[in-house]
């Protein structure tokens, strides 16, 4: 599928593929969101802002260039800005794709890494060379001055223009901690809050540190999505809480609410204003016990965005999706159309492995045909 290469949040022609509980597939306006929600629906989205989690610079001891892409943080307290998890590049920037990105050099803890106005010692390593744990040195102020000046949005190659952080900032943009954009929250502008609300539609916020989605290592990759912190406000608690009460759905906006509202949920079933750490991965194996519907961009089979999604309906269902959207011309990556995921109660296809015939895009439902 081809990715959309232009920084553009809310593109006019912004396409979106609605799957139904029963796999019924329709393309409609992106623009049109409201229509294809129920009134009552409680829509949640994510409030993170992003950080510039990519810093180029040196290791110290070798004196090669480096970049660290920021990974992982233990919390959202904005003074506890030292400590991260990092995966770390050999010499080159985005240009490259990730998977051809040299390795960078051997390092030991304790070794130091000169990150612009930035210093970071290695204090340890998870698991693979390429992921680390680092400190920076100097005040918290000092950090996030040290991040403002000298750090970049993380990108990958399939944009060639270099990404500004207002790109990727959402509308709703709150906190600064998400390490790339909860970018499905693209879609959300304060016009279209207003309208859901005007229809009836609830809006409420978490925050989730969203977490890289590709390191160009399949063993790394593997392992993704890192632990991520999250937080849900008492109101966003409580809004839950009575939608489900009233037999109300969850839409969540993205695979980051999903993470959080399910991780909070895991005790008792209830979601529980605060603070939590998401560790868990969701898959088809999952019994999702709050969401109801996910908006989400067009993620392919194989990556951990890919596997959430079985949690709300079945593999086949989705390769259908898939092979739609690229007949109609969807574009794939954070600045790309969108899927709204109604869940399946029972997911006959689940576990279904074997090859699957093209689908025929019937003409009413080809681009110009689109409501």
């Amino acid at each position: 599928m081809t990715p959309a290469v232009a920084a553009i949040q809310r593109p006019t022609n912004a396409k979106l593929l609605v799957v139904a509980p029963d796999g019924t597939l329709t393309s409609r306006s992106r623009a049109r969101l409201a229509d294809v929600l129920r009134p009552g629906d409680l829509v949640v989205a994510n409030d993170a802002a992003t950080l510039p989690a990519s810093l180029s610079g040196v290791h110290q001891r070798t004196g090669d260039a480096i970049e660290v892409r920021l990974a992982g943080r233990p919390s959202l307290s904005e003074t506890d800005v030292d400590r991260f998890s990092a995966v770390v590049f050999g010499s080159g920037d985005f240009h490259t794709p990730t998977e051809r990105r040299p390795l960078p050099p051997a390092m030991a803890i304790g070794d130091m890494l000169t990150l612009g106005p930035l210093r970071a010692a290695v204090t340890g390593f998870l698991s693979h060379r390429r992921l680390i744990s680092l400190r920076f040195d100097g005040t918290a102020d000092e950090i996030w001055a040290g991040l403002a000046r000298h750090g970049r949005p993380i990108q990958y190659s399939y944009l060639a223009t270099p990404l500004a952080l207002w790109d990727v900032w959402t509308v709703i943009a709150g906190p600064p901690v998400a390490f790339e954009p909860p970018s499905a929250g693209f879609v959300i502008d304060w016009r279209n809050v207003a309208d859901l609300r005007q229809r009836g539609i609830g809006f409420a916020t978490i925050t989730h540190a969203a977490g890289i989605s590709s390191t160009g290592d399949d063993e790394l990759d593997a392992r993704l999505p890192l632990d991520e912190p999250y937080r849900i406000p008492v109101a966003t608690a409580a809004a839950i809480e009575r939608a489900r009460l009233q037999g109300r759905r969850i839409v969540a906006i993205g695979t980051t609410v999903v993470r959080a509202l399910e991780h909070s949920a895991a005790g008792n079933g209830t979601v529980v204003a605060g603070e939590g750490l998401a560790t868990q991965h969701i898959s088809e194996q999952t019994r999702l016990q709050i969401v109801d519907a996910i908006l989400t961009g067009v993620h392919e089979p194989g990556t951990s965005h890919f596997r959430l999604l079985q949690a709300l309906t079945d593999e086949l269902t989705l390769v259908r999706a898939l092979q739609m959207m690229e007949a109609l011309g969807y574009r794939s990556h954070e600045f790309g159309d969108s899927m709204l995921i109604e869940r399946t109660p029972i997911l006959p296809g689940r576990g279904w492995k074997g090859p699957v015939e093209r689908i025929e895009v019937p003409v009413q439902e080809r681009p110009d045909a689109i409501p």
